[in-house]
């Protein structure tokens, strides 16, 4: 072999031992790597919504005891019309879609707080110093984890974003919409109680369709759900205040439609939407109220007056018209005005049929 042959071979050689020793460690570690994450998968597969435990709260909630013979599934019932030949004698709980992984209700209880920043008289957010505010929430969180333990408690700030007005505006919709600053605030509430922002809107003589597109920089976060309150959507022209407003399921279907499309544009586990209610005009056609899996639609009976009055709106508006999950609203002053005897108890309100997942303050 010459000379300038073995020098090439040698050459060649050492090209082998570098590529071996450094690029080929490169291309295994990321075939390694690949292989790993691959392995990973199989391994742990994605996360899966629980609904045996799903079915099991539920039947708790409508104080359905659990049979030894079938399955918590085979026991939630269908809520259909009395006319159907499918009808059963319960109506709680609905049976309706499963939501996503990652829902909220039924595994958590939602304690919220309610009200306006710049408003001593709409709420407990606008009436009482931050810090205090905070701690009474605090104190209501741990009131409910003791009355029912079985239910971890989830706090919320709930800020009305949207405040309906007498006055009608430079728009004429008798709105007056929240900078940006105060719902930031809000945000910042909701994280230092490591909880929930719940956005409500008032719509006036506006409506959800120009309202809510406003809000979605903020309805686009995972943490912040929505509330629209039909006393305040005045379709007929009246001021508001003058007379109690309405949606119809149509309303109420729009804005789950809207957050679904959020929700899975931005790949977000189920948003709440939650939907004020006291009496049956509130809300019209309510059979007609799709739940998705993207949106959990919760009924919220938030008239004022004493346990008694409470009680019966309760029984006689939100629990005849069942859609998916329901809530209640106590008044720190307006539930005590005369002939009160109290706020409802901790109790008192787990042992309505269903049993409330959402509690509001105001």
């Amino acid at each position: 072999m010459s000379r300038n042959m073995l020098v090439a071979t040698i050459g060649v050689a050492v090209v082998v031992v570098v590529y071996i020793l450094g690029f080929s460690n490169l291309f295994a570690t990321e075939y390694r790597s690949d292989a790993a994450k691959a392995i990973q998968n199989i391994v742990q597969p994605p996360p899966t919504l629980d609904k045996v435990d799903y079915d099991t709260r539920l039947l708790a909630l409508a104080h359905v005891a659990l049979s030894t013979t079938t399955s918590p599934s085979d026991q939630v019932a269908f809520t259909v019309s009395t006319s159907s030949p499918q009808a059963t004698r319960r109506l709680w709980p609905v049976k309706t879609v499963y939501p996503n992984v990652g829902a909220i209700l039924p595994f958590k209880r939602i304690v919220a707080y309610y009200g306006n920043f710049y408003s001593k008289g709409m709420g407990a957010l606008g009436e009482y110093p931050t810090d205090q505010m905070l701690a009474m929430l605090g104190a209501e969180v741990k009131r409910w984890e003791a009355a029912d333990p079985t239910t971890p408690v989830l706090p919320a700030i709930q800020y009305i974003a949207v405040v309906a007005q007498m006055n009608a505006g430079k728009e004429g919709k008798y709105i007056l919409r929240m900078p940006d600053d105060q719902i930031e605030h809000t945000l910042d509430l909701a994280n230092r109680v490591h909880g929930i922002v719940i956005l409500d809107v008032q719509v006036g003589m506006s409506t959800l369709q120009h309202e809510l597109p406003q809000l979605e920089k903020y309805l686009a976060m995972p943490q912040v759900h929505l509330a629209i309150d039909p006393e305040f959507s005045m379709k007929f022209g009246d001021p508001p205040g003058t007379v109690i407003g309405t949606f119809d399921a149509a309303d109420v279907n729009y804005a789950a439609d809207y957050l679904a499309k959020l929700v899975n544009d931005n790949k977000l586990p189920p948003k709440i939407l939650v939907v004020h209610r006291f009496t049956q005009k509130m809300v019209t056609n309510y059979t007609q109220i799709r739940p998705l899996p993207e949106v959990e639609i919760l009924m919220d009976m938030d008239g004022w007056g004493s346990k008694a009055k409470k009680n019966g709106t309760y029984t006689q508006v939100i629990a005849p018209e069942p859609v998916q999950f329901t809530g209640i609203k106590l008044f720190y002053k307006n539930d005590l005005k005369p002939p009160s005897s109290g706020l409802l108890t901790t109790g008192e309100i787990l042992k309505l049929t269903p049993a409330p997942i959402y509690i509001q303050y105001q």
